[in-house]
């Protein structure tokens, strides 16, 4: 079906089986589909017709044909997957759902299979399967963490090493701490329990428990990594962006023999004192030319939460790049001032 318009009509088969799957609760999947891509699509008797501009329409199919993909494998479709495909497709990636799904990195107590979900997260995963040493860097909701501690547990159950290792650099995790009630355990708990909960999840809380009482599993502060080698250990270090230089520094020289590190952090999460360098941040210039060590930079198409999170990480990224050059032009204008009134 040709128009003045180059609208043209493409058909494909989508067995009735598939088909809820694949439109969505209400059909969700459908519109969000039409109004990315300004095609309308129709179903009817097993076939679904996509009718709109010529190039739209064949990006609606490749998209659509990505989804059925998914759905044959049995998996669940929901909008991130759509929205993940459209993106994709628009930018002629080359990639598709079912090649990064096909990774399994292991499953959660509840059987739930734990894969990475967007090309970022398949490179990040592959960099820790080939590498010693991975930082994986990125907004919240990218999976750096959770996709770091299902690696760090496959290793652990498949005897690749002997233990695993977590840790946070706690800023309070210093003097500060003696001045909170409780055992050590209770006051540095509360910094540590994102890292419990992914534990709970993919180990489940019996396991984990028994594992930590052996010895075998340990979450502390990065301040009781001091004077340690840590042999034969798969290693996590969480929010980074938060060690000073010489606390990065002295970590990465804990590793010992037959141990992999991945370090993960956000460098737009910094809580560091107003001044104070970030230890991600020296690491990431003076390491990037160092064999051995890859750097994986998750952005917010890498964003598995809810839809939602996925444009807050965006909104935040353009007002911090707007904000920048304010800032410094504001700085500069500040100290032409001092420099005035010194005279």
């Amino acid at each position: 079906m040709n128009s003045n318009n180059n609208m043209i009509e493409l058909q494909m088969e989508l067995p009735i089986e598939h088909e809820k799957k694949v439109f969505g609760q209400f059909d969700e999947h459908i519109k969000i589909l039409e109004r990315s891509l300004a095609v309308t699509l129709i179903s009817r008797d097993g076939v679904l017709k996509i009718v709109g501009p010529a190039s739209n329409a064949a990006r609606a199919k490749e998209c659509l044909t990505q989804l059925l993909e998914l759905s044959r494998r049995g998996n669940d479709i929901n909008t991130q997957n759509v929205n993940y495909a459209i993106s994709l497709v628009m930018e002629d990636s080359g990639s598709s759902l079912a090649e990064i799904d096909s990774d399994c990195i292991c499953h959660t107590v509840a059987g739930r299979p734990v894969k990475p979900k967007t090309l970022g997260q398949k490179a990040y995963v592959d960099a820790i399967r080939e590498k010693m040493i991975v930082f994986g860097v990125g907004p919240a909701g990218t999976g750096k963490t959770y996709l770091a501690m299902a690696m760090a547990i496959t290793a652990f159950r498949n005897d690749e090493v002997g233990r695993i290792i977590l840790t946070r650099p706690a800023i309070e995790a210093g003097e500060k701490l003696g001045f909170l009630p409780g055992d050590l355990q209770s006051k540095i708990d509360p910094y540590l329990r994102p890292l419990y909960d992914a534990l709970y999840q993919i180990m489940g809380a019996e396991s984990f428990q028994k594992n930590m009482e052996k010895g075998l599993i340990e979450v502390a502060p990065l301040a009781y990594m001091r004077g340690r080698t840590l042999d034969n250990a798969f290693i996590i270090l969480d929010e980074a962006q938060n060690t000073t230089p010489a606390q990065m520094k002295m970590f990465l020289t804990r590793i010992g023999f037959g141990s992999k590190v991945i370090v993960t952090g956000d460098a737009s999460q910094k809580d560091l004192p107003s001044g104070t360098r970030s230890g991600l941040d020296v690491a990431m210039q003076v390491l990037k030319k160092v064999d051995g060590i890859s750097f994986c930079e998750l952005t917010s198409k890498d964003v598995v939460r809810h839809p939602l999170v996925q444009k807050i990480v965006q909104a935040y990224d353009e007002y911090e790049k707007k904000a920048k050059p304010e800032n410094h032009s504001g700085r500069a204008k500040s100290t032409t001032r001092k420099r005035r009134e010194n005279k």
